[in-house]
């Protein structure tokens, strides 16, 4: 039983409305039970008076790699299992200190990981996971160097990838990885820029094998989210019925088509390749992996704004990669050339609620929903930089508990 907590005297952030109001916040048993002017505070409740600071629901990253250790994600494969954990708790952590409570791992996370977290064994976001990503031969979930040929894909080995080619085999790895509780499937449908025998310009993966993958994942009552770049790999991917696109630098006015009519989501990730670009060799990125980020880099900001634009339902995502991941809430700040504050504020709440259906569970801080919240040291309608730089941060509550608190 989690004891009651009373945060006082906030203006809290009705996300859809776009409008602050002054009240308290009870929490009960981890979750939003009132809000309010001046509630009544229960026996043996904690209170937490934020002095008219700004409280908003806690923030969701829909695009982590949470086992990311390394920007070199070859040699994160080949690492003892042992480490690449100790690594992702230390990852975890972190996250939530910057006010991530519930983050979508699009690679490389499983039910260990989301089980310790759920139970109390590490600290860190609620972990909604997709397990091994899939990836045909010499595809961008193909981290092998080229000169290596063996493969590699029991489910103990480290690594945010597996191989799988042709219909039936591409079946039996989805429904194993839908085995181990993925709540998502993650397909690469096009070449990247961490995997060093692809063009970021290629199509990956038959329409064949697209379709049998969201077969499997409707029938498992989930859905399917692809990598992909370059428009024709981004509209193959949604013609076979894809509910998500990570990245989507070089989409065409066809992609925002069919991102509306699918109903669609779109998770851009532009810190990344700023982060890649300025420190990624620093970070264990390869030579030819950073050669190839400039194909990217430019498109994404214009790809946003289009997509926003044309009405769009837009996550927000990060896919920091090793010790680049103190940059996450970057995001916001380069968002903001292109969106107005409470949209960007949106992609991190309701909006990523929906997009991992948990709408009005989290996202929100409406009566009912877990009880995560974040205090910021100022107005994010009025400056992002509150929510761009993680010192802003004041309080984690997750489920109730405070977890991560700076100041008095």
């Amino acid at each position: 039983m989690t004891a009651p907590l009373l945060v006082r005297n906030a203006h809290v952030l009705d996300v859809e409305a776009g409008e602050h109001r002054p009240a308290d916040l009870l929490c009960l048993d981890g979750h939003v039970a009132q809000v309010g002017d001046r509630l009544d505070v229960p026996p043996d409740a904690r209170v937490l008076d934020v002095r008219g600071a700004h409280v908003l629901p806690g923030l969701i990253d829909c695009h982590v790699h949470v086992i990311a250790v390394s920007g070199n994600l070859t040699a994160v494969a080949g690492l003892p299992p042992s480490y690449v954990t100790a690594g992702a708790i230390r990852n975890m952590g972190a996250m939530l200190d910057r006010g991530f409570t519930t983050v979508r791992d699009t690679g490389g996370a499983d039910y260990g990981l989301a089980r310790a977290q759920a139970q109390g064994l590490v600290r860190g976001p609620r972990l909604i996971y997709g397990g091994k990503s899939l990836s045909q031969t010499g595809g961008h979930g193909d981290k092998r160097p080229v000169e290596v040929n063996v493969i590699d894909n029991h489910p103990c080995c480290a690594g945010t990838g597996r191989v799988a080619d042709g219909v039936d085999e591409v079946r039996r790895a989805a429904r194993e990885e839908l085995r181990r509780g993925a709540h998502h499937l993650k397909v690469h449908a096009s070449g990247g820029v961490s995997s060093l025998g692809d063009r970021i310009s290629s199509t990956q993966y038959s329409m064949e094998e697209l379709r049998a993958v969201v077969e499997e994942a409707e029938a498992a009552e989930r859905y399917v989210t692809v990598h992909a770049y370059p428009a024709r790999a981004i509209n193959r991917a949604l013609e076979a019925g894809v509910r998500c696109v990570e990245h989507g630098n070089l989409l065409d006015e066809r992609t925002l088509e069919l991102l509306v009519e699918k109903d669609a989501f779109l998770v851009p990730t532009l810190v990344t390749y700023v982060a890649l670009k300025g420190e990624g060799r620093e970070h264990g990125l390869p030579r030819a992996s950073w050669e190839k980020i400039d194909e990217v880099l430019d498109g994404g900001l214009g790809a946003l704004e289009r997509a926003a634009r044309a009405g769009v339902r837009i996550a927000y995502g990060t896919d920091l990669l090793g010790g680049m991941q103190h940059r996450e809430n970057e995001e916001f700040r380069i968002r903001a050339e292109v969106q107005q504050p409470i949209d960007i504020i949106r992609s991190a709440t309701t909006t990523a609620a929906r997009l991992v259906g948990m709408a009005g569970e989290i996202g929100t801080l409406a009566p009912g929903a877990h009880a995560d919240l974040v205090v910021l040291a100022g107005d994010p309608l009025e400056d992002i930089e509150m929510l761009a730089d993680p010192a802003n941060v004041r309080t984690v509550v997750q489920a109730g508990h405070i977890v991560a608190h700076r100041g008095d």
